[in-house]
């Protein structure tokens, strides 16, 4: 229990990478301008460093190179903006920054060529299926390049060279470096033909053998090309490097695990809400870049202009939509860094929203200077069932579970963390009693070995739907192979689109804690049959689908089953919760509170310890929970908001009072860092519970220890 172990006793949960050395832990607050060609000449440079001055900003990234060169390049067909004359607009900007005593990271976008480029070298060209070289799909003056050919190992390779000898920069960041999808061109299929025997497949089929080596040939490929950049720019500049911009979540096209090897540090970039996106967003993102660096310092992208398919990049978000996102990324172990595309600032209403952000975070940096966040449960996250399950249906079948239980994990005010799936090993996993798997298909037998391990070592684990049903490579195995943990056998069937179906619940049950007024509830809509291997009182079976038309056919034809469809089990000290349906799936399209509820029980149920904090209130809140050297803090970011499922938010609707009790922690003062006030605290219980009394959009409770 909780007892036994405080929050300052508890494993580090980003114990993992060891911290960065050298200077890329020092900026906290990041500023980027991204030139457009017609900038030089055009904007005030003064304007700009008197901005970064003001807010505190310690770092910036300028545009250096690329498709177009803002510096007086002499790389042959490095073309440069017609706009320059005998300037150098980013030396200049590289100078006035590091006078302010800031970090610099020089910009390069390689994904387009101009003409005289293509003529020359035809071959760095990206290629169609159909073997058409490709024009750009936005300037039909581009070609697109192929970012895994001699345009990036030896065009690139001088650009960036050429950067970090003739300026003082800390290293370089690349943006667009990994391509513009699949190509075709002779140096791919030459190179793929050698490394696999096979051709490129043009379809992007997972279950075919060309397609699956292509996806690791890519990546390999890939890093590749990061690990050569980095080499060249190490040899000039010892302790800078090559940042490419890249990672996320399950959906990410480069191994998150191999980012986190390489990466002194890395910047997230999910730069605005766009469509139905959460606004819990941005905190995600930070979760899923800290699952494979660890420690390392991240800086979060905020874009100030709206960030929708349509493409208006000289737009201006609200106020309040930039501030939200800014809340979530500091919230969630992120330094907040702003990018403003075109240098001419045409609409400045952005500004002082940056300004308050980056001036509050200036003032209570000791208290955002984090060591490690405090969470015992963790999402694991997989591409390799994105890849090879998912396939074209990815987000569908692999990202939209990961989705709902965050949203439930969310409304249950639990803190946690996500972990990737390629690091299931003992220590990557000592922070966490609770691991959830949403439908985590893919796991090789190492991986499903790891996962009973944890268990046996105490932890617990909340699964649903196919988890552990394919291997590593997506080919469907006969049984779960986590089933003997689970409890349950496949029974050879996956029902993928069911209607009006129903559970129902046997009372009296832990997992059905506030539905005890409740018969049944509704079912999901994907279904994995099985049955017990064990003898069981479940507390939800099936009601199986029935007509839904004609209403005068709308009834069950079987009130009731004994088909368990949630199986629970104490193991070795630890639990198992397993749902063979889409549960969170369905609560993050439907948002049934009767699914929330059961989530927030399967968790509460497995983890079996008090929480790590207790926050009482009315409101939805985004918590999570941080330490720092000397201190330890608690983030209540305010989602509550008609404008939480669709940005973006044109006000803010404060809430509170809240009382926040954290278990082990002895305060010897409490600060409210947004009101700027002590806040009303005791000791109870071992404990400190403090009041906030009123929560606009982001209040940090800072507890000196």
């Amino acid at each position: 229990m909780l007892t036994r172990r405080t929050l300052l006793q508890l494993p580090l949960a980003a114990a993992l990478p060891a911290q960065s050395a050298g200077w890329y832990d020092r900026p906290m607050r990041w500023a980027q301008v991204a030139f457009v060609e017609d900038d030089p000449g055009s904007y005030s440079l003064d304007f700009w460093l008197e901005y970064f001055q003001r807010i505190h900003a310690d770092a910036a990234c300028l545009s250096a190179g690329g498709c177009i060169a803002f510096y007086p390049t002499k790389v042959p067909y490095h073309y440069r903006s017609r706009f320059m004359g005998n300037t150098d607009p980013f030396g200049d900007f590289v100078a006035g920054c590091r006078k302010l005593g800031m970090n610099i990271l020089a910009r390069t976008d390689p994904h387009a060529m101009h003409d005289d480029a293509y003529r020359a070298h035809p071959d760095w060209a990206a290629v169609d299926a159909e073997g058409k070289p490709r024009r750009h799909w936005a300037m039909q003056d581009y070609w697109v390049t192929c970012c895994l050919g001699p345009y990036s190992f030896e065009f690139m390779r001088d650009v960036t060279k050429e950067i970090v000898q003739v300026y003082d920069v800390d290293s370089v960041f690349s943006n667009r470096w990994h391509g513009s999808g699949k190509c075709f061109c002779q140096h791919c299929q030459a190179n793929f033909q050698k490394a696999t025997g096979f051709a490129i497949p043009k379809t992007n089929n997972p279950a075919d053998p060309a397609q699956r080596r292509y996806l690791t040939w890519h990546q390999e490929r890939l890093f590749a090309v990061w690990d050569a950049l980095d080499k060249e720019v190490r040899a000039i500049r010892p302790k800078a490097s090559f940042i490419a911009n890249s990672g996320g979540g399950a959906l990410s096209e480069l191994d998150m695990n191999g980012i986190g090897k390489r990466a002194a540090t890395l910047f997230a970039d999910r730069q605005a809400r766009r469509g139905l996106m959460a606004p819990w967003a941005n905190g995600m993102t930070g979760k899923e870049y800290r699952s494979t660096l660890g420690a390392k310092p991240i800086g979060g992208i905020v874009s100030v202009g709206v960030e929708e398919p349509y493409r208006w990049k000289d737009s201006v978000q609200s106020n309040e939509e930039i501030k939200l996102w800014f809340a979530e990324a500091i919230a969630n172990g992120l330094r907040p860094w702003f990018t403003k595309f075109n240098a001419k600032v045409i609409d400045k209403r952005w500004m002082p929203a940056v300004a308050e952000v980056y001036q509050w975070h200036w003032k209570n940096e000791k208290y955002l200077r984090n060591t490690a966040p405090v969470a015992r449960v963790a999402i694991v996250y997989s591409q390799q069932t994105a890849h090879f399950y998912g396939g074209e249906q990815a987000r569908a079948k692999v990202e939209d579970p990961i989705l709902g239980f965050y949203q439930a994990l969310i409304e249950a005010r639990v803190p946690f963390e996500m972990v990737h799936d390629r690091r299931l090993d003992a220590a990557s996993l000592a922070p966490f009693k609770t691991l959830i798997l949403p439908n985590i298909a893919c796991l090789s037998d190492a991986q499903c070995a790891e996962l009973r391990a944890f268990v046996g070592r105490g932890g617990s684990i909340v699964a649903t739907g196919e988890t552990s049903l394919y291997n590593e490579w997506g080919d469907r195995r006969t049984d779960l192979a986590l089933g003997a943990l689970f409890g349950c056998a496949f029974t050879g069937r996956v029902e993928t689109k069911m209607q009006n179906a129903y559970l129902t619940l046997r009372h009296p049950h832990p997992l059905l804690k506030g539905l005890e007024d409740a018969p049944r509830v509704i079912h999901g809509t994907r279904r994995v049959a099985t049955r017990a291997l064990v003898s069981t009182a479940p507390a939800l079976t099936l009601v199986p689908s029935y007509p839904d038309l004609p209403m005068e056919e709308v009834y069950p034809r079987q009130q009731q089953t004994d088909q368990p469809e949630c199986y629970t089990r104490e193991v070795s000290g630890g639990r198992v919760v397993y749902f063979p349906f889409d549960l969170d799936r369905t609560f993050g399209e439907v948002l049934s509170p009767d699914h929330g509820r059961l989530l927030r029980n399967a968790v509460e149920w497995a983890t079996n310890e008090a929480p790590v904090v207790e926050v009482m209130g009315n409101g939805l809140l985004d918590v999570t929970v941080w330490r720092q050297a000397a201190s330890a803090t608690v983030h209540l970011v305010n989602l509550t908001n008609p404008m939480m499922m669709k940005g973006p938010y044109r006000e803010t609707f404060p809430v509170g009072p809240f009382s926040v009790f954290v278990p082990g922690v002895k305060a010897r003062a409490v600060r409210l860092l947004t009101a700027g006030v002590a806040a009303e605290w005791r000791a109870e219980r071992g404990g400190t519970r403090m009041t906030v009394p009123v929560v606009d959009l982001h209040e940090v409770v800072a507890i000196d220890v």
